[in-house]
C-alpha cells in the first residue's frame, strides 16, 4: 500500500477532532524568535535552547525515516532528510515554535511546529519537498489538512522519497 493511501481518514479525523484551529503565520510575517536551534538531531527531531534550557523538540505532523532508532536499521531516505532539515536549520538558527493541544509526547519531547523567523514553515518545508510523509495524532492536528496536500503533490512529482523509496 502506498503510504498516502489512508489520507482521506487523516482528513475525516481533522474534521471530527474538535481541535481548536490555528494557522501557519503568513510567510510575509517576521516572527520573533522564541528558541535557538542547538543541534539537529535527526529529520523530525530537533534540540533547541528556550530560556536558557535545552529542549528536544519532535516536529508536529511529519515522519521522516528513521537514522537512529535503536536497534533499527536506517531506513530508506533516512540520510537524506536528516541532511535537508540540517540544511534548513543550521546551529544557531532562531526559531519560533508553535505548540498545539497537546505540548509533549510520550518521550517528554516538547511537540511543536517550527518556524524560521522569516515565516518559513519547517515542518510544512520538509513534507513538500519529500523527506517525511504525514503523521498526524489527534489532538494535534492544527495543520494536518496542509500536510496531506503537501504530501500528496510531492508523491505526484516523485519528489524525495517518493522516489527514492518502494513500497
Amino acid at each position: 500500500m502506498r503510504p498516502l493511501a489512508w489520507a482521506p481518514f487523516v482528513i475525516v479525523l481533522v474534521a471530527c477532532s474538535g481541535a481548536p484551529a490555528t494557522h501557519a503565520p503568513d510567510v510575509t510575517t517576521v516572527l520573533t524568535p522564541n528558541a535557538t536551534l542547538d543541534r539537529v538531531v535527526d529529520g523530525d527531531t530537533i534540540d533547541v535552547i528556550v530560556d536558557g534550557v535545552e529542549e528536544r523538540v519532535r516536529l508536529i505532523g511529519i515522519d521522516t525515516p528513521e537514522t537512529k532508532k535503536p536497534n533499527s536499521p536506517v531506513e530508506c531516505f533516512g540520510p537524506e532528510a536528516s541532511a535537508y532539515t540540517e540544511s534548513l536549520l543550521p546551529e544557531g538558527t532562531p526559531l519560533y515554535l508553535e505548540r498545539d493541544v497537546e505540548p509533549r509526547d510520550p518521550y517528554d519531547r516538547l511537540l511543536a511546529y517550527v518556524y524560521l523567523a522569516d515565516g518559513t514553515f519547517v515542518n510544512l518545508q520538509i513534507v513538500r519537498q519529500g523527506y517525511a510523509q504525514v503523521l498526524t495524532i489527534p489532538p494535534n492536528v492544527a495543520h494536518a489538512e496542509q500536510f496531506v496536500q503537501a504530501a500528496r503533490e510531492a508523491e505526484a512529482a516523485d519528489a524525495g522519497l517518493w522516489s527514492g523509496c518502494s513500497g
